[in-house]
């Protein structure tokens, strides 16, 4: 397993717009990816990742939100759920205001408003098919993935001016790291 490169918004936005490819099957060879991918996720540090944030263009996703709900604030245990090619079946009409990041978008927070419920379907690290219900963080994490699977970023779903701003935010602070 190795740590990847992740994406960024301000150098790599035509990779990350891109819609990415169902995959055929699962295998040693996406195995790998997804382990390089949650490894990735684990040291960034955050609580998903799509593949074409690594440069890999193919309807995968990593997900740990166990570590976000441990009940005195700290880490929780590792988790980790691996998704291939999801698609989201249903959504409820109620949604939920959730002030959401990305990896992508290093620094940058923002309220974005999604259905509250979710019944999905993917493929799991095995190759299983399942179907399942998702609420709260899990359904908003698994949409917010899936965008990416789409080329659509979370700063898609603000406004033009809060979108400007957030890009100018990560090119500035890559600027400043580059000193």
């Amino acid at each position: 397993m190795s740590v990847r490169r992740i994406l960024k918004v301000d150098t790599d936005l035509p990779v990350l717009k891109q819609i990415s490819k169902p995959v055929k099957a699962v295998d040693e060879k996406l195995r790998l990816l997804m382990d390089d991918m949650l490894e990735t996720m684990y040291a960034a540090p955050g609580i998903g990742l799509a593949a074409v944030q690594v440069g890999e263009p193919v309807r995968v996703i990593v997900m740990d939100i166990a570590q976000r709900e441990a009940p005195d604030g700290g880490p929780g245990k590792r988790e980790p759920r691996f998704f291939v090619n999801p698609q989201i079946l249903s959504a409820s009409d109620e949604t939920l205001p959730y002030e959401e990041g990305c990896l992508s978008v290093p620094d940058v927070f923002d309220e974005v408003e999604r259905p509250a419920r979710v019944r999905l379907r993917y493929m799991n690290y095995q190759g299983e098919t399942i179907e399942e219900d998702a609420e709260g963080l899990y359904a908003v994490c698994i949409q917010h993935e899936i965008d990416h699977l789409n080329g659509v970023l979370f700063i898609d779903h603000l406004s033009r001016l809060k979108r400007d701003r957030a890009v100018s935010k990560v090119k500035k602070a890559a600027k400043a790291e580059a000193l």
